[in-house]
């Protein structure tokens, strides 16, 4: 149980969590590897005020050092879900399920469409956490749709486990035929035998974490507290709108994590009482 769980560990993110901490609150970070940040492959940055020069990798380890010395705890895994159990959040990350009295979600925005027959088949083989359901596929062919350096580590887990693993980064074209169980995957116009896809987005669409969540175009709705229209959700970052700069982010994740600590607090003393 957190006082605020951080959906995201970029610097809107890791700003939230070190402005909890600051006012003593728990908070725990969920997110992937650093590596997996746009702003980690930036060569230089110079319009961030005080860090003139540094790429992006040298300042996402400057942040990081800093949440971390401020205790900020945290889970380097896909968010995969979200609900409310009533006065609280709760949130499937990977294998494991979090609590908390607030969240603030920093995610960049997903902008593709899923893929052909994606929506149909999600249960029947398709997934989206080989870690959660790799055991079920143990023996099988699988198929990974990867977009980043944290999905070829789930990819060599799965072999680890005895599947047979197809690994395919940022394919151009992708569909999955058929109705009921899937047996096969087309991938740029290949057709494997599979008993599973592993599609393994770096972030769902807000909406789909957040059913209800009130949106401007493709950006989240929110107020100068950077609430949004769901009780006890704030967020902060590119989510949010533009300019998708470093400053903003920063800005942004600290009113967001001051804010969510006090409905946190508020919470707290309401169930107390």
């Amino acid at each position: 149980m957190y006082d605020v769980i951080v959906i995201g560990c970029g610097p809107a993110g890791l700003s939230a969590a070190v402005n909890v901490r600051q006012r003593g609150g728990s908070v725990l970070c969920v997110g992937l590897s650093p590596e997996n940040n746009p702003l980690w492959k930036a060569e230089r940055i110079d319009n961030y005020l005080g860090f003139p020069g540094l790429s992006g990798r040298e300042m996402m380890e400057v942040f990081r050092r800093h949440a971390q010395d401020m205790g900020v705890e945290f889970c380097e895994e896909r968010v995969l879900n979200t609900f409310q159990s009533g006065d609280t959040w709760m949130i499937s990350a990977g294998s494991d399920v979090f609590e908390a009295f607030s969240l603030v979600f920093t995610g960049g925005i997903t902008r593709g469409k899923k893929y052909p027959g994606e929506e149909e088949h999600l249960g029947s083989g398709v997934s989206y956490c080989a870690t959660c359901d790799g055991m079920i596929y143990k023996g099988k062919p699988v198929t990974v749709i990867g977009f980043g350096p944290a999905d070829v580590k789930e990819a060599e887990f799965l072999r680890g486990i005895g599947c047979k693993v197809s690994y395919f980064e940022k394919p151009a074209k992708v569909e999955i035929p058929g109705s009921g169980i899937v047996t096969s995957v087309l991938v740029d116009g290949e057709e494997l035998e599979t008993a599973c896809v592993f599609i393994l987005r770096p972030s769902l669409a807000p909406t789909a974490l957040f059913p209800g969540l009130e949106l401007e175009g493709n950006y989240i709705k929110v107020d100068r507290e950077m609430a949004t229209n769901l009780p006890g959700l704030y967020a902060a970052g590119d989510c949010t709108g533009t300019p998708l700069q470093v400053s903003k982010a920063v800005g942004e994740g600290l009113v967001a994590g001051q804010k969510a600590m006090a409905y946190a607090v508020r919470i707290r003393k309401e169930k107390e009482n």
